[in-house]
């Protein structure tokens, strides 16, 4: 379940226009003007860090493969355990996705 602090009538709207993104071109546009190169940079090294976490890779490695900190790597290990389950949840449908297109 979702914080119910951080819901709010902006960030429906705001998620409701990403939900209506057709492929990842329309992705790539969007993201390109609502945030900076390195804030995209950021969420692709949080969700790549995700991934590995979720492969159980060590911290070491997965500060040697995405550069991320340690405690970087420790607050998303930290969202993993104990979050809302985002990242799971799309890790999951998108080796999912993989399998079925294989």
């Amino acid at each position: 379940m979702a914080n119910e602090k951080l819901k709010c009538k902006e960030l429906d709207r705001l998620f409701n226009g990403v939900l209506m993104l057709k492929d990842l071109e329309e992705c790539y546009m969007f993201f390109e003007d609502l945030c900076s190169m390195s804030e995209i940079k950021s969420f692709a090294q949080r969700f790549q860090v995700a991934e590995l976490l979720h492969e159980k890779v060590t911290y070491n490695a997965i500060s040697y493969i995405t550069k991320a900190s340690t405690a970087t790597i420790s607050r998303i290990n930290r969202s993993l355990e104990y979050g809302n389950g985002g990242y799971v949840t799309i890790i999951d449908r998108l080796k999912a996705e993989e399998k079925r297109g294989e």
